[in-house]
């Protein structure tokens, strides 16, 4: 509960937090949200980390701020990140395959697999573009592709364009309008707003899925 608190706080002030680490750690800061993004990315199990206002945050940062640090190497780093973390993520899961997958296992049950399969060899482009701004789902997507055994090339080709579309459009959304006086004003209202709007897909497919197997359980 102390981490979960710990993880909201993060996420709820991460401009004040960001601030820190920027002091901190100045030039390192490069690494450290390579790192950040790298795990939110390249393992399944760290969907909890800070994605999508972390992006728009630095990029608020580094252009109303003495920071040091420098947009567009800043831009590249993170695409490097991104694009190596779904790299890993799909490798482990291509490594451990279906292994993982069980009737008993409520996180990793058996029929995801094949619904994944099917899903990935009709949409498999989409799902790894889309799934990039979209919290859980970024983070289980290539794994799931990996699983499913989708050729690592067309994986990487839009695994790249995903990639890019995420932290650039974040980090320069951030770096132009993050100082806009209204936002700045209202920056924490913001970073709630991104949230929000980023995690609502994830509810409502829960939510759906609950009702289908409710209709089911009746039928």
């Amino acid at each position: 509960m102390e981490l979960f608190s710990q993880l909201l706080d993060f996420i709820l002030h991460i401009d004040k937090h960001l601030e820190e680490i920027i002091r901190d750690y100045q030039t390192w800061t490069y690494l450290i949200l390579f790192l950040i993004i790298f795990a939110e990315t390249g393992f399944v199990v760290t969907p909890f980390l800070p994605g999508d206002s972390l992006l728009f945050a630095m990029g608020t940062l580094i252009a109303g701020e003495n920071t040091g640090l420098n947009i567009w190497v800043m831009l590249l780093i993170l695409i490097a990140a991104a694009i190596l973390g779904n790299s890993l993520n799909y490798k482990l899961g291509s490594i451990l395959g279906i292994r993982v997958f069980s009737e008993k296992n409520k996180i990793l049950k058996l029929e995801y697999y094949h619904q994944s399969h099917e899903f990935f060899e009709k949409h498999g482009g989409k799902a790894i573009i889309f799934s990039r701004f979209l919290p859980i789902f970024r983070t289980i997507a290539p794994f799931v592709a990996g699983v499913a055994k989708m050729p690592f090339g067309r994986f990487t080709f839009y695994n790249v364009i995903g990639g890019v579309a995420w932290i650039a459009s974040l980090l320069l959304a951030g770096y132009f309008i993050g100082q806009i006086p209204v936002v700045k004003k209202n920056f924490d209202i913001v970073i709630i707003v991104i949230a929000v709007v980023t995690f609502l897909p994830a509810i409502l497919a829960a939510v759906k899925s609950k009702l289908k197997k409710k209709e089911n359980k009746t039928v």
